[in-house]
């Protein structure tokens, strides 16, 4: 399994897109297969980001099906449009059995 957690940093005055953002992240949740699971977290005040993206693939080739999805590629691109910092890390989850 690979846990991908992404974090975002948004320009201030776009709190209207920011929820229709992070409202359109959650619902890929079921969307798209290749997603396992999936948190979408506000930051608190005070925070180095806004928000943050927890989520699980099976492993990379999903994490790529996932990122190449029309879907995701159109919440991404409202994101882009609003966001002034991102920061991603991917790691790989112990196998349970070993």
């Amino acid at each position: 399994m690979l846990r991908h957690i992404v974090m975002w940093k948004f320009r201030p005055g776009t709190e209207t897109e920011r929820d229709l953002f992070l409202t359109g992240l959650q619902g890929l949740y079921g969307a798209i297969p290749e997603l396992k699971s999936c948190q979408v977290l506000r930051g608190m005040e005070g925070s180095d980001y806004d928000a943050v993206l927890i989520s699980e693939f099976a492993d990379q080739a999903a994490l790529e099906a996932y990122k190449n999805d029309p879907r995701h590629k159109a919440v991404s691109a409202l994101c882009k449009s609003i966001r002034t910092d991102r920061a991603a890390v991917d790691c790989l989850l112990p196998d349970p059995e070993e």
